[in-house]
Order: structure tokens, then sequence, then C-alpha cells
């Protein structure tokens, strides 16, 4: 008995000796406070319930991952760039108009890309449209597919999509296809070896490229994108799953948008795919770019559209940049929608000045849950935010999974972004700026119909909330800077 006690002592000694080193190592490696004390004190306070999620979860500085990343793009921007980008001006004349120049300067130094005129841009609104808009794009490609999601199944949805690349890689067509090898983990072999088989280039995208990072989860490709002949391309936040179809209850139906984009701007967004695709592979894909169609002076310049890429070897932390700029350059309202709210210092403080300001601010988030703890801190952050004026709405069908930026009557975002430490700092994500108070006006009226089926919250909400389920919430908040 007292043999055993010892070994007893030793392990909790040894573990609680463990738990002080790795709180050290957050210290020194966490990139924010928050998230440097929020594990140092789990791991001091409970090693034995933090050590093995920190050794999954807990760097978010790889070993050279960022540097060796960062130069890597910086060679490709100057050796593969799109033309676009020296034959056509940055179309900073409109924008500058309907956002401000000191706005237009930050955002395109930011995103590292210009403002590009002569676009077409539509809003698809649900998986249903979303999906019938890329599998008709992919089956009338003539060149050249590019392919990249977060998440495929190999459900219904994924085999529908890997016969239709299958398909246009046997008429000669080149398919590129790149999914991200965290968010995928279960997509099975043999699916990718079918991909393969049939002369569809398919990578896995991984961070883990040194051994000291093989157990590291963080810094996820999450962008979804496809593109097309470099004549049409598809942003948003749908993933390959039948839940993004709405097929999975208790989360259906699905409510999530994408966007198709036609112009200059597809140039933008397949070159985030090609930094991507060789990071995952050390080679270029092979794009044969076509001309640039000249304007129709009927249609004049058509919607002018910004591409911000953002990511952790990005020299600036951009995605929480963009988010601030474009909170602050809202003058009559700013609307949100994301499936998380949990904002860093800088954004909730942005979102809280707006609303002194006078701005209309809502945020849209779901009623339904898929992750507990997110979802408990989100309720906090709703709770604090309507303290400082910010209007909350809680979609009611089903699960709210759309990345949707409103400002005021002349822009609009839609991407891959949430609103929440993970997109902001760890995640890679893509965002479509687009200037345009046509398209705008189309957002508002998508997003009016989204708030007529939501319920906007009050503070009874925490109010009522039990003790136990207050003291939870409290608890999730202080992991929010590594959710």
């Amino acid at each position: 008995m007292q043999f055993d006690l010892l070994h007893i002592g030793t392990l909790v000694a040894l573990c609680h000796i463990l738990g002080v080193v790795a709180a050290c190592h957050a210290i020194l490696n966490t990139r924010t406070s928050q998230g440097a004390i929020a594990w140092a004190v789990s791991l001091v306070a409970m090693p034995y319930l933090t050590l093995v999620p920190y050794l999954f979860l807990g760097r978010s500085k790889f070993a050279g991952y960022a540097d060796a990343r960062r130069v890597e793009n910086e060679l490709l921007r100057t050796r593969a760039h799109p033309p676009e980008w020296d034959t056509q001006a940055s179309s900073e004349r409109l924008p500058t108009q309907e956002l401000g120049g000191r706005l237009v300067h930050s955002l395109t130094r930011l995103g590292g890309m210009p403002f590009l005129p002569g676009n077409s841009v539509r809003t698809l609104v649900n998986g249903a449209a979303t999906f019938e808009a890329i599998f008709q794009a992919i089956e009338g490609a003539r060149r050249y597919v590019i392919v990249q999601f977060f998440i495929v199944r190999d459900d219904a949805l994924g085999e529908m999509l890997k016969d239709a690349l299958i398909a246009k890689a046997q008429q000669g067509v080149r398919v590129y296809f790149l999914y991200d090898s965290i968010g995928s983990f279960d997509l099975p072999h043999r699916y990718v070896a079918a991909l393969r088989a049939a002369g569809v280039e398919t990578h896995p995208f991984a961070t883990h490229r040194r051994f000291v990072n093989r157990l590291q989860v963080n810094f996820r490709n999450h962008r979804k994108i496809v593109s097309v002949d470099g004549e049409r391309a598809f942003v948003g936040g749908h993933n390959v799953g039948v839940e993004y179809l709405g097929g999975k209850p208790p989360l259906s139906p699905w409510r999530d948008t994408h966007i198709e984009v036609r112009g200059p701007a597809v140039a933008s967004i397949q070159f985030v795919f090609t930094e991507d695709w060789h990071w995952a592979t050390q080679q270029l894909p092979e794009f044969d770019m076509p001309p640039a169609a000249a304007a129709d002076p009927a249609a004049g310049q058509g919607m002018h559209c910004l591409v911000v890429p953002s990511g952790p070897a990005d020299k600036q932390e951009t995605c929480s940049l963009f988010f601030v700029e474009a909170i602050n350059a809202a003058r009559e309202r700013i609307w949100i929608t994301s499936p998380y709210l949990i904002p860093d210092e800088a954004v909730f403080s942005a979102l809280r000045l707006a609303a002194l300001r006078g701005v209309d601010v809502r945020i849209l988030i779901p009623s339904r849950r898929d992750h507990l703890v997110v979802f408990a801190a989100s309720k906090l952050y709703a709770y604090d935010s309507l303290r400082a004026g910010i209007r909350i709405f809680r979609y009611q069908p089903g699960f709210l999974h759309q990345k949707v930026v409103l400002i005021d009557s002349v822009a609009a975002a839609i991407g891959s972004a949430n609103l929440d430490n993970r997109s902001f700092r760890l995640n890679f994500e893509i965002m479509v700026l687009t200037v345009d108070r046509g398209f705008a006006k189309e957002v508002e009226m998508m997003l009016l119909a989204d708030f007529a089926e939501s319920r906007e919250i009050d503070r009874n909400e925490y109010r009522q909330a039990g003790a136990l389920k207050r003291v939870l919430m409290h608890v999730a908040r202080l992991f929010s800077p590594i959710l």
C-alpha cells in the first residue's frame, strides 16, 4: 500500500512539474496575453486535464512554420502574382468615395491585393443553390478546375463532387483538389485514391512538416474556394457534406451563404489557392489564365472587389484588423452574421464604439449549438454586447453558419471568417469585400429575411439562467482565446 501511494505521489508531482513547464512554454509562445493566461492557469491548476489538450491545441506559433510560410508567400507574390494586378489599376475612386481613402489604403495594404473593378458578384443562399452553381460550373469547365475545402465528407454530396471531378479529369481538364488534413480527418483513403487514380491532383493541406509539430491541430486551412477556367470563382461558408444541405438533424435546416464572383477578382481568389497549393506540394499549379475581357461601356465599371486572405503567417493579424476597419468604417449600420460570437478585445471595442456613435450594430448568431464550450462563451459575449447597445439576434429555424458583414448601404463582405479568435489568429481564411450599392442592397434584403426568422435577445437570457449555467459561461469565456 505504501509502495502504491509512493508511486501515485510521484506521478502527481511529475504531472504538476510538467504542468508548470508547459505553462512557461505557453507564456513564451502564445500569441495573446489572454490566451497565455488561460493556458498557464489551467496547466498549473489542472495539469491532469489540460496537458494532453495542450499538446494538440496549445502552440499557436509552430517552430519555423510562420517564417517559412511568410517567405514563401512573398516570393510567390513577386513571381506568380495575377497579371490583373499590373494591367488594371486599383479601383480606388469608387471605393474611396464610398468608404473613405484611408480605409481603402489600409485594407489594400492589409490584404496585399488591390481593389479591382469590372466584377459581378451574386449571392448563393443555402446549400442547394451553392452546389447547383458549383456543379454547373465544373460541368462546363474547359481548361482547369480548382477546388479547396476545409471539410470534405465521404457522403452523398462528397460522392457527387468526386464523380464530377473525375469526369472532368477524364475529359482532359486539369483538376486540382486541396483539402484540410484536420477538417477532413475522417476522409477515407479510398476517396483520395479514386481521385488520384483518375488524374485529379489531390493533396492535403498540413502544417506539420517538422516532427515537433506532428501533434498540433492548430493552423487549419478554413478556406472554401472553387474556381473554373479563371472565369468564375466561389467563396463562402459551405463545406462538402450533407449537413450543409440541411441533411443532419438537429442542426438542420442549415443556413449558409456563398458567393459567385466573375471578373478580374477571380485571379486574386485563385492566387490565394496558389499560395496554399505551393505550400502543400512545393509546386505551382498550371493556370493558363484567359486575357481579361474588355470592359463593357454600357455596364459601367461593374462591382469593385477586394480579396482579403488572412492567416497565422501574416505579418499583421489580418483577419482581426479587417473586422476592426470594417466596423470603424460604418456610419449608419454594421450587420454581422457568424456562427460564433467570441471577438477579441480589439474587435469588441470597435463594436462598442460603433454603438456609441449611434451606428445600428446587429449581430446574428445561432440559437442551436454545434460546440458546447463555444456556445456557452458566446452567450456571455452576447450579454456584454447588449450592455454596450449592440443588438443580438438568434436565428431560429436551424443552425446559422454564414459569415457576412454589411457596411452601411455601400459594401458587403462574404467569406469564411468567423467572429472568433481561431479565425482571427489561427486559421487561414478568405473574405471578399464588394463595394456596390446594388449588391449591398441584395445582401441587406437577404439579412432582413434572416432577422425576420430570428429572435432578438435581451438581458433576461443571462439573468434568468441558473447559477451553475452562469458559472459555466464565465469558465467557458476564460478559454475563448484558445477556442
